[in-house]
């Protein structure tokens, strides 16, 4: 690729933060109090949090000693082997066009919301066949827009930042003003009210303390994808060791908006009307803060936000597929560069698989959060690869401080999955097998091929990923 332009650290703090900052942040208030009181959330963004603090520490921590290693997947490759790094990169390629595909479906609610007589079906919420091809139209724009140059792709995706970053400011400096205590701390950890509003709506409820944190997590772990995103782009990077401070940078501005943003809404309407809220809640959380112009200005913030983060996700698995083809995990065609510098190929197929689950998606009885599911189990593959790869340098350098914060990573995302992610784990495996069929090509490419103990976890991933089908045919796995 073309090294004639670098990203700076404000720009590298904007893949991470654009990146971050989609959708999530404005579904996130009515998805938690769906799934917890106040004081269940306030746990789980501590966890969370915390989680994310330590895989922040550990890959910038793996910046600064392994300045050489560029992107995510690399970490796998270099410590664990090739197939390793296979299964950190497809995993990432796969978590970053399925976040496309939860980018577009919330494009497509908010097109209903705004103007519900073109793009909804007639409830609330819910897109027609309109709002897909409107949606659609822009995914391609996009593609064509990175595919036109990544470097300036990058440069506008910092400026989108701004916009993103102000907006939800203004979202929580209304929340702050017109915060009631009283309305915030009534049933505070969801035993008695909220259950009974949640019952009525949903014929669910909160559950104790530790069903409302595993609820939670899988939700705030999506809108933590992107925090690798300087790590991905460090082969562009002006200097390394920007790197790991734009991640914790990144982080530290993500928790703050993000608990403003979803904790906030707790405290300035009623709880009933919260969980009742059609998704993103936060449109019809500032209508009613602001009548008349608070539901526009919010839709306009979240098509631009979520452009931004659309836009980081469509550079991020081109840039992941081109460095895996460079590595011989995945065939040369996959490296082909076009004059401006970008794997236009990579883009493309990036693209197509995006159009493809998108409309699949839209049969799904909840489409938005489906998608963002399986968006976050496939990334946590990456992230746990990495972070174990931190323990690993940790125990050869005998740096006990390093080791901890590795072995903390990578249990937190492992529990986070056993908990609350194992299903939507085994559809991921699915999507593994025809990166298998490319993997195989890529080694006989490289004169190596596959050796037995490959194959035979190959195997056993691609069993894992079938036996999801008949578990989705009898409805054990809801999607349907």
């Amino acid at each position: 690729m073309s090294d004639k332009k670098g990203l700076g650290l404000i720009a590298l703090v904007g893949m991470v933060v654009s990146s971050c900052i989609g959708s999530g942040v404005f579904a996130t208030a009515g998805q938690l109090a769906n799934a917890a009181s106040p004081g269940g959330a306030l746990v789980s963004w501590l966890i969370a949090g915390l989680g994310f603090l330590f895989l922040a520490l550990a890959l910038a921590n793996l910046g600064a000693k392994r300045p050489e290693i560029n992107g995510l997947f690399q970490y796998a490759t270099e410590g664990f082997g090739p197939f390793s790094g296979f299964l950190s990169g497809w995993g990432y390629w796969l978590s970053a066009w399925l976040g496309n595909v939860g980018f577009a479906t919330m494009v497509a609610q908010t097109l209903a919301g705004a103007m519900p007589d073109i793009f909804s079906t007639g409830e609330a919420g819910n897109p027609n066949v309109m709002a897909i091809v409107a949606v659609s139209v822009i995914l391609w724009i996009i593609t064509f827009l990175v595919i036109n140059g990544v470097e300036s792709a990058a440069t506008l995706n910092a400026v989108v930042m701004v916009v993103k970053v102000a907006s939800i400011l203004v979202f929580i400096g209304f929340c702050i003003i017109s915060f009631n205590a009283g309305v915030f701390t009534a049933d505070f950890w969801g035993t008695m009210e909220r259950n009974v509003v949640l019952m009525n709506e949903a014929g669910v409820e909160l559950g104790d303390l530790g069903t409302q944190v595993i609820n939670c997590l899988l939700i705030m772990m999506w809108m933590f994808i992107g925090i690798e995103g300087a790590c991905v782009m460090s082969a562009r990077a002006e200097r390394k060791s920007d790197v790991g401070k734009a991640t914790i940078i990144g982080l530290l501005v993500l928790l703050v908006l993000y608990i403003g943003a979803s904790v906030l809404p707790y405290g300035v309407m009623p709880y009933e009307e919260l969980v009742a809220a059609p998704s993103p809640a936060t449109v019809t959380v500032f209508e009613k803060l602001a009548p008349g112009w608070g539901g526009t200005f919010l839709s306009v913030a979240i098509i631009v936000s979520v452009l931004g983060s659309w836009l980081s996700f469509t550079m991020l698995p081109a840039e992941t597929s081109s460095d895996m083809s460079n590595e011989h995990l995945l065939p040369a065609s996959w490296n082909k560069m076009n004059k401006k510098g970008a794997p236009q190929m990579a883009l493309i197929i990036v693209g197509v698989c995006t159009q493809v689950f998108f409309i699949v998606s839209s049969f799904a009885a909840d489409a938005y959060t489906f998608a963002i599911s399986m968006c976050t189990v496939t990334i946590i593959i990456s992230w746990t690869l990495a972070a174990a790869y931190q323990v690993k340098i940790g125990v050869q350098d005998h740096d006990v401080l390093n080791v901890v914060f590795g072995v903390i990573a990578v249990a937190f995302q492992v529990v986070t999955v056993i908990l609350s992610g194992w299903a939507f784990m085994l559809l991921a495996c699915l999507g593994y097998i025809p990166g298998f069929i490319f993997y195989a090509k890529a080694r006989k490419e490289a004169g190596s091929g596959m050796s037995k103990g490959e194959v035979i976890a190959a195997v056993i991933v691609a069993i894992l990923g079938l036996v999801s089908i008949p578990m989705v045919a009898t409805g054990f796995i809801a999607v349907f």
